[in-house]
């Protein structure tokens, strides 16, 4: 693997360090204690570190490969290059007034993702709101919230959206709830420009959009909304995101992760078709 992995946000570098990192000192039979002694932190300090979810000191990464036996110059190199390229603010980060801390390692893995599939219940995903409807939903979260915030609540989620149709986009799945799309969110005016929209979204190469309607009863994702993010370099596991009012749950191990995989699938094939869903689109628009 290329430590320098084109495209790829700080969250998700700070990972791939933090996990040739750790490969490395349990090579070296390392104990993270051993470890945290030699950066003067603690053992927990290096789990962090190791998980990706704390920023790197470029000194402390050179002295974690000294004692790692990485000698050779190239090899430390490419890994310090990946240290301080991890410490760049993405551009994210101008909105952190407005921004929540769990969601900004959210917007960092999903800047550098390949492949989001997503099932909501309750709202159309951001990656596919409409300004209107955005804006509507925004005013519903942050209730009291001045203008100027809400304007850059809706800046930075149609931000957000323009990697759908920039270079290397990723691919989009999403299986939205009927729920989610018979909510009438901001008016009919909103919700007629959201129908619009989501059938012009889902005729991108890169999106899939189903729903999953309510003839059909309970399903297999009944526990609520999810996202599954998986990144190009295959050093990367795949991570889940659940959302709550307060924050947001990220997992990543394996037995986690396939159980939220086969209950996307399942959503998957017991929705409505890629093109039965344009259909039933175009007949919530012309009942709105």
């Amino acid at each position: 693997m290329t430590p320098e992995t084109p495209g790829t946000g700080s969250t998700v570098r700070r990972i791939l360090l933090g996990s040739q990192l750790r490969r490395l000192r349990e090579a070296n039979g390392v104990s993270r204690q051993q470890a945290g002694y030699v950066i003067r932190a603690s053992e927990s300090k290096i789990s962090r570190l190791e998980l990706g979810r704390v920023s790197f000191k470029e000194r402390d990464v050179d002295d974690l490969l000294t004692l790692y036996g990485v000698n050779a110059k190239d090899e430390r190199e490419a890994l310090l290059q990946l240290a301080r390229e991890a410490n760049t603010p993405g551009w994210w980060h101008r909105y952190n007034d407005v921004l929540p801390g769990w969601f900004q390692t959210y917007v960092g893995l999903e800047e550098s993702a390949a492949l989001i599939r997503t099932y909501e219940l309750q709202f159309v995903p951001g990656l596919l709101q409409s300004e209107g409807y955005a804006r509507a939903v925004i005013r519903l979260g942050n209730a009291g919230a001045a203008e100027h915030e809400i304007d850059q609540r809706v800046e930075l989620r149609m931000q957000r959206q323009g990697r759908l149709t920039g270079p290397e986009a990723p691919r989009l799945w999403a299986v939205l709830d009927e729920g989610a799309l018979r909510r009438p969110i901001g008016g009919p005016e909103v919700m007629r420009g959201q129908f619009e929209y989501l059938i012009e979204m889902s005729k991108l190469p890169n999106v899939t959009i189903q729903v999953m309607p309510f003839r059909f009863g309970g399903h297999a994702a009944e526990g609520g909304a999810f996202s599954i993010l998986r990144f190009p370099d295959q050093d990367l596991p795949d991570v889940v995101y659940v959302e709550n009012l307060t924050g947001a749950m990220y997992l990543d191990k394996r037995d986690d992760v396939d159980t939220y995989l086969q209950a996307m699938e399942r959503l998957c094939v017991d929705s409505a078709t890629p093109e039965r869903t344009v259909e039933l689109l175009g007949d919530y628009l012309r009942e709105t």
